[in-house]
């Protein structure tokens, strides 16, 4: 029996770290086998291109060659471990995925049709079965993640709060055209009832 592919998405310091792996102790404790992955990385040769994009100075890439690069990482993420444990009957969750890509790349306007074919080429339009963005009132995100890397920010933490603003109104976006697949969860709550609503938002997928 096909398994399920889940990915966890929004803006720095939403609190997606800790809410996946709660998420995952969650759906492992009714019984399902979980495998838990990140993007960029998941295979040796997506870890190899996360330290490329993830480290350096801010201006290291332009947005069209970030784009680029998250497509390559995402298609051997794609072909080595998604798709095969999804095959195999695992529920798949993934700590970031094409979603990010057309927020972060998309919030310094590369054309969100373009991301798509390239994910349609790359990873072969593969997209999860339900996307989770957690969201925070503006501000409160980047403020939280400020406070929780101590300047130790990496290329795209590091950005100012106008392109953080502007992320979460791309990911906003991404919600409200795609409610079926896409549900935005609100993350100002305790952790636990985020993840209480995060399981809530599953409850149709869920066996």
């Amino acid at each position: 029996m096909r398994g399920r592919f889940l990915s966890l998405e929004g803006g720095e310091g939403v609190g997606k770290s800790t809410q996946v792996k709660r998420l995952a102790a969650a759906l492992e404790a009714r019984g399902l086998n979980v495998v838990v992955t990140r993007e960029p990385g998941g295979t040796e040769g997506a870890e190899g291109v996360r330290g490329l994009l993830m480290q350096g100075d801010v201006a290291r890439w332009s947005a069209h060659a970030e784009t680029l690069l998250f497509a390559a990482a995402r298609a051997d993420h794609v072909e080595k471990l998604i798709r095969p444990a999804v095959e195999a009957g695992s529920w798949v969750l993934c700590d970031r995925y094409v979603g990010s890509t057309r927020a972060y790349q998309g919030a310094q306007d590369i054309d969100d049709a373009a991301i798509l074919a390239l994910h349609g080429f790359g990873s072969k339009g593969l997209l999860p079965d339900r996307t989770l963005v957690l969201d925070l009132p503006e501000g409160e995100g980047h403020a939280r993640s400020i406070d929780r890397d101590g300047g130790a920010a990496d290329r795209f933490g590091a950005r100012g709060p106008d392109f953080h603003r502007a992320v979460a109104a791309q990911f906003r976006r991404i919600a409200a055209a795609e409610p079926d697949r896409v549900r935005l969860v609100d993350a100002t709550g305790a952790v636990e009832a985020v993840t209480a609503a995060l399981i809530d938002a599953l409850a149709d997928l869920l066996p």
